[in-house]
């Protein structure tokens, strides 16, 4: 079995933290994992990205070619169409459904949200609502994954919640918990679809 995942953003959403936690459970599950970063000028609020590659066999690239992402995670709606050309003519995206209005000329949300709707397998939420919601406001990244878990089947939701209370683990318990819940509510959400 194989996944290769795209995370996209702007930087400062939590991309990279995301990235880490998969990372994380592939290797606590002895799943071969590759991964490749762009940073873009991520403290400026640009661009960030990264491939991920898991699979249970070897995997010889740690780059994912145009047209074979299987799932892109995106935590910001401009930039999922900015790589859905990547997906597999069966892939999936997770992606917050609210802009990161970071430049002058952004284009109209309402079009940003009509052209993600016209794409088939779109998940689109507003992830920041939700994390406001639920009291967790700095976790909505952890939101997403937990939207997205049910299309990673290489890796169990367990694992990935292992994987968050490790990372986490440094900032103390009431960070990982509230990593947690975000985790959790994504998850139900997604089931829920």
């Amino acid at each position: 079995m194989k996944l290769d995942i795209k995370l996209s953003g702007v930087g400062g959403q939590g991309i990279l933290s995301i990235a880490t936690v998969i990372g994380q459970a592939a290797l606590t599950d002895g799943i071969n994992l590759k991964q490749a970063e762009v940073h873009g000028m991520s403290q400026r609020g640009g661009d960030v990205q990264s491939d991920l590659r898991l699979s249970t066999e070897p995997i010889y690239s740690d780059l994912i070619a145009k047209g074979g992402v299987d799932l892109l995670i995106s935590m910001e709606p401009m930039e999922a169409l900015r790589y859905r050309n990547w997906l597999t003519p069966d892939g999936v995206i997770v992606t917050s459904s609210k802009p990161f209005v970071n430049i002058p000329n952004y284009p109209d949300e309402s079009a940003v949200l009509a052209e993600l709707a016209a794409i088939p397998g779109v998940i689109s939420v507003d992830i920041e609502q939700m994390a406001r919601d639920a009291e967790v406001p700095r976790s909505a990244n952890m939101i997403l994954l937990g939207l997205a878990a049910p299309h990673i089947p290489i890796l169990s939701a367990d694992s990935l919640r292992e994987a968050i209370a490790s990372i986490f683990a440094r900032k103390g318990e009431a960070i990982i918990e509230a990593n947690l819940r975000a985790f959790n509510l994504g998850l139900q959400y997604s089931t829920s679809l």
